[in-house]
């Protein structure tokens, strides 16, 4: 489709985005919450299955996992709040009806700042935040056609260990209003749940999913609201927002009336195409769930749920730009791992005690730490993660301690060992488990400084590269750094550069 996006056409936007929650069991009965189980309908029980008769029961740690969720994202846990059925019919929901909130749920209101993703300063304001039970699992089967040799539907099959599982549903108002702002939210949000502990809120397993509403308006006037449902990655999330944008300018330039409807996205052919329309919009006809009491707050330890709270995204990046001195990037890159933010601001205060236990002063100066620091996130953010790459590992699994590659990055800036040695150095450390000094004694790894104990190694290197001497003396910079690299193999490393490379400029004069 042509982008016939106009300026005159402002975008709203507005997102319900489903995120499944880390408990142990279901939200309404005691069968296990299991996202790895790999054999369909195990994990299932006559409540969860929708048998007639039975009576489900709250999952109490699910509604405080939502009430967390309200904390970080400044909303107001209301005094009361209760669960409704939702009614309507598909395959994948037994009862005939979903157990959700519908007018009283358990928060109301609240914000996520995104303003480090975008650069510039975007709040995003919420409607609400609930708690409901996720549908089965619909698996599609294909089968081939003889005749033409396309892919057809040959039937559909259902696992119910989806079926009762605890689901956050929060909705946004419709504060976005471009592509870039509605990615960068969700990305947030699936942060903070991932901090919080609440939810893995893994798109590519479905733990998170998001609806987007989508209205293209004139200045004076509101546009005409499109949901488009069940997006499974940001990139469907981003391809489906821009479709829309451009398909409805596309109408609205060419004096077509927008239906309010209902579509879905088509991630092949990279559309959304229409399922509903509003005319057949399901009504849910919600009421008070019978077998479920009204909850209120004094069920709730609050000022516990509320203290629960770790330090968030934003703030941590806002307190490592004021403490470590990084770029806007760099504090992105940390806080996109809890994990490796605690990794490095342990490490960091290992150098720092390092510092006063070796001077006896105070810390050391800004500039001094500032150098360090950047150092130590080069060598993680490179070195120490493609390891990790490598090895599949994530920082729970790190033998390497933040007390031992602090020690690693000190030996580097004290000139103690070459950088060529610290690589070596780390998947000794990670399967060792033993700290770098002990490795670089045992193993005669120290870096070798003294001039007389480089000058045969650099005669050497001299004698047996003459076109690189040669190109040396003719005034070719790279010559001199490739004659360091020879030398360093044959130090296996342990040579100091700098000392090399005055060297080679005093003998080949």
């Amino acid at each position: 489709m042509a982008n016939k996006f106009m300026p005159k056409h402002s975008p709203t936007i507005g997102l319900e985005v489903h995120a499944e929650l880390c408990t142990k069991t279901k939200m309404f009965c005691d069968c296990p919450n299991d996202p790895d189980e790999k054999h369909p309908n195990v994990n299932v029980c006559p409540i969860c299955l929708g048998h007639p008769g039975v009576l489900p029961a709250i999952n109490k740690k699910a509604v405080e996992s939502v009430i967390k969720a309200g904390f970080a994202v400044n909303g107001e846990i209301n005094k009361e709040f209760k669960f409704d059925r939702k009614n309507y019919f598909y395959p994948d929901l037994p009862k005939g009806y979903q157990i959700s909130q519908y007018d009283m749920p358990i928060v109301k209101g609240g914000e996520v700042d995104i303003s480090a993703r975008l650069n510039e300063s975007k709040i995003v304001k919420l409607n609400r935040v609930h708690l409901e039970e996720d549908a089965a699992r619909l698996m599609h089967e294909p089968s081939p056609d003889l005749a033409s040799g396309e892919q057809r539907l040959a039937g559909t099959l259902i696992d119910f260990n989806r079926s009762g599982v605890p689901l956050m549903e929060l909705v946004t108002e419709p504060d976005m209003h471009s592509v870039e702002e509605a990615v960068a939210f969700t990305k947030e949000l699936q942060l903070i749940l991932r901090y919080l502990g609440i939810s893995e809120a893994d798109l590519e397993r479905g733990q998170m999913r998001f609806d987007a509403n989508i209205s293209l308006s004139e200045v004076t006037s509101l546009g005409i609201k499109v949901e488009v449902k069940n997006l499974n990655s940001f990139a469907a999330l981003e391809g489906a927002i821009k479709y829309e944008m451009e398909r409805q300018a596309e109408f609205l330039e060419s004096g077509k009336e927008i239906k309010q409807e209902t579509r879905g996205w088509d991630d092949i052919k990279k559309i959304t195409v229409s399922q509903r329309s509003k005319e057949e919009a399901h009504d849910y006809r919600y009421f008070p769930e019978p077998d479920l009491p009204p909850l209120d707050q004094s069920g709730f330890d609050l000022n516990f749920l509320k203290l629960a709270v770790p330090e968030l995204p934003n703030d941590k990046r806002k307190r490592f730009k004021e403490q470590f001195r990084l770029s806007d990037e760099q504090l992105n890159i940390l806080a996109e791992d809890r994990g490796e933010a605690d990794f490095f601001e342990n490490a960091v205060s290992e150098l720092e005690a390092d510092f006063v236990r070796r001077s006896g002063l105070r810390p050391p100066k800004a500039d001094t730490k500032a150098t360090s620091v950047q150092l130590l996130f080069n060598y993680l953010n490179s070195d120490l993660k493609g390891l990790m790459k490598k090895q599949e590992l994530d920082f729970s699994e790190l033998k390497i301690t933040p007390d031992n590659f602090a020690d690693l990055i000190q030996m580097i800036s004290k000139n103690e060992i070459s950088s060529r040695v610290a690589k070596d150095l780390l998947p000794k450390m990670q399967e060792s488990g033993v700290d770098p000094k002990t490795l670089v004694e045992n193993e005669g790894l120290g870096q070798v400084s003294e001039e007389g104990a480089l000058e045969e190694t650099a005669a050497k290197v001299i004698v047996g590269n003459p076109k690189a001497v040669e190109d040396y003396k003719k005034g070719k910079g790279n010559a001199l750094q490739f004659l360091i690299g020879k030398a360093m193999a044959e130090l296996k490393g342990r040579g100091n550069p700098e000392v090399l490379k005055n060297l080679f400029e005093k003998q080949l004069r």
